[in-house]
């Protein structure tokens, strides 16, 4: 649906504003291989932008200065058929998709992919990090451990990545390792053979230790390996010819920091079986190029989300669109004024709303009262 004649071509950009929204996970996250507590809050940039009179809302990390220059552009300078949104506008596609859908009446997932039937999505829960670190029992540890996916999977999740890597800083090396063994082994007892379980080393882990830890945990029957070390295709091209030899099939996922510049190309030799690029900050239109790309080599895409709320939703209504597309990554966390209640998460799948735009009631009293109270507008 990348035909804009439907858009009024006197349309200008009225005004763009930024609010900062806070709210809370539903516990504290804890550490991970290289940083320290997350928390419990999480917040994140939401723009309001207006164009002939309609309003589009989403995350964006424009700052004032570039939305000023944008003001004034009519629409016929921002939208485009080879790519939807010109480059020049990127910093703002976020919250553009948001407002042609509502102009079209239609949800993201349908504007994108032209999909009009209802969608549900594969999600994992990706909130299970050292929150054990207090505790000097292996045994209480991985009970702590069992408990908080076991909350998980009573909210719907039937997916879940765990988070390793405590030798690499905060444990002793040796028992660090040993205990991501038993949490992993743990886990997987309490939520069941069906669920997919992952484990994300944040590059915490050398390439010895990674296959350690496989071996170890090669009953678990994990899906992927995210992040074991800095991405490095001579140490990625041994670990594959060990996986293969040792008969253990867990896929090789990285991409989601700092990531090597060949990582794709590498992924395309088939050191790497899925990318994951975040999706906010790579953005949609890059993630709609590249899956493209990777499904022609048979590379799936797991688009990273952590931390920044409005992932959750935009992960979901961009599924359908992007090709090899495995699972949502989700960080559930609640926000005063973001009314999500048209998400609903149920066998390890998100029931995605058909409401315009990316599917969330915003406030617009609270929008406009925290807009007087430090945000800025253009």
């Amino acid at each position: 649906m990348k035909n804009f004649s439907d858009l009024d071509s006197t349309w200008r950009i009225e005004s763009i504003e930024q609010v900062l929204m806070k709210g809370e996970r539903r516990r504290t996250a804890g550490c991970n291989a290289r940083l320290g507590v997350h928390g419990k809050e999480v917040s994140f940039p939401l723009v309001r932008i207006t164009i002939g009179g309609i309003a589009g809302y989403s995350w964006s990390r424009v700052s004032r200065e570039a939305a000023a220059a944008f003001i004034g552009t009519p629409i016929g300078e921002i939208f485009c058929e080879d790519q939807w949104i010109k480059d020049r506008f990127q910093s703002i596609q976020f919250p553009l998709f948001d407002w042609l859908a509502n102009v079209r009446g239609i949800p993201v997932y349908q504007l994108l992919s032209g999909q009009s039937t209802p969608l549900s999505v594969a999600c994992y829960d990706t909130s299970l990090y050292f929150d054990d670190l207090h505790l000097s029992s292996e045994a209480d540890a991985v009970k702590l451990l069992q408990e908080e996916a076991m909350q998980g999977y009573n909210e719907g999740f039937r997916g879940f990545k765990i988070k390793v890597g405590r030798g690499a800083m905060h444990m002793d090396l040796m028992e660090g390792t040993k205990r991501d063994i038993a949490i992993v082994n743990g886990i997987r007892e309490v939520v069941g053979p069906a669920c997919n379980i992952s484990i994300d080393a944040n590059n915490g882990y050398n390439l010895n230790l990674t296959k350690h830890v496989l071996k170890e945990t090669a009953h678990a029957n994990l899906l992927w390996m995210e992040e074991a070390f800095h991405e490095d295709d001579r140490l990625y091209r041994d670990l594959k010819a060990w996986l293969a030899k040792e008969e253990i099939n867990v896929m090789i996922t990285d991409g989601e920091g700092l990531a090597a510049g060949p990582i794709v190309e590498w992924a395309e030799q088939g050191l790497i079986d899925a990318i994951q690029y975040d999706l906010k900050d790579y953005g949609i239109i890059n993630w709609l190029k590249l899956a493209k790309r990777l499904a022609a080599s048979g590379v799936k895409a797991a688009p990273h989300n952590y931390g920044g709320f409005y992932g959750n939703f935009a992960s979901a209504q961009v599924y359908p669109a992007i090709e090899g597309f495995m699972f949502v990554e989700w960080d559930e966390a609640q926000i005063p004024g973001i009314d999500t209640s048209g998400y609903t998460i149920q066998d390890g799948k998100i029931s995605v709303p058909s409401t315009p735009g990316f599917g969330l009631h915003i406030d617009t009293d609270l929008y406009e009262s925290k807009l007087r109270d430090g945000g800025w507008a253009v």
